[in-house]
């Protein structure tokens, strides 16, 4: 069976641009009005407006953002699908070679945004979709979290990345375990090295990526954005998928550094 996401609603948080803007146009295009939650006003708006959906501004980690957020999508029209793909990184090594150690509150504010942030999400917004009416075979919805190939070959510096990512990974399946009597799907996207904004533009930025690119197996280039979002669509509508965590990275296994 496949969900139809025709006349729902779903969440794609970090929407406003990379993987969650990808995903938010294919929901869109599925007929799902979609919540595009972020932090970027200017272009989440714009993201909103092209596709039909409402901006919300919202800090992950924040328990009235999100509940706002959820509360909106349910009011549109049941809420069916939920996405996270919000997240952030800094590099920094556990002790610098000048002796220092790592920022403790660097490590705590990335864990806090990935992990938790991501944790808040699902459990506000499967509370709403425990209020909407079973579809046939009694599902009432499915929700994507965001790891990263990181979480299993992390590189020098990604600690914090890494353990978010990690603790990501390792929610899955428990997670799916509780929501599963609610009929509420689980599963979890590790990508690889995808083409997106972090990686900033110009000249310097296109001859990283190109550097980059030569590490990926097959194909040699970064992802497409909507590489994700057309498998994390097929994830959400795909209803004997559950518990499980996928990585699409070109068959890459990250170096040291």
């Amino acid at each position: 069976m496949t969900i139809d996401f025709q006349g729902t609603s779903s969440i794609v948080t970090g929407g406003a641009s990379g993987l969650g803007a990808a995903t938010a146009r294919r929901l869109a295009e599925r007929g799902s009005t979609v919540i595009v939650l972020d932090l970027n006003e200017s272009a989440g708006k714009e993201l909103a407006a092209e596709i039909g959906g409402v901006f919300v501004r919202a800090d992950v980690t924040s328990t009235e953002d999100v509940s706002a957020a959820v509360a909106t999508a349910a009011e549109l029209a049941p809420l069916r699908a939920v996405v996270n793909s919000a997240g952030i990184g800094a590099p920094e090594r556990t002790v610098a070679r000048d002796g220092s150690p790592a920022d403790l509150d660097t490590f705590e504010r990335i864990v806090r945004v990935n992990l938790i942030g991501t944790f808040n999400v699902i459990r506000l917004a499967a509370g709403a979709m425990m209020q909407t009416e079973a579809l046939d075979g009694g599902e009432r919805g499915a929700i994507i979290t965001t790891a990263s190939v990181a979480a299993f070959d992390g590189q020098i510096g990604q600690a914090s990345y890494s353990a978010s990512k990690g603790g990501i990974v390792g929610m899955t399946l428990p997670v799916a375990r509780d929501l599963a009597a609610s009929g509420i799907r689980v599963n979890c996207i590790a990508p690889g090295l995808f083409d997106t904004p972090i990686y900033g533009e110009g000249e310097f930025s296109e001859n990283f990526k190109a550097n980059l690119s030569k590490s990926v197996p097959f194909p040699h280039r970064l992802g497409f954005p909507d590489e994700y979002a057309t498998f994390a669509v097929e994830m959400l509508s795909n209803s004997y998928m559950n518990g499980e965590v996928v990585r699409v990275d070109g068959a890459i296994r990250l170096p040291i550094k």
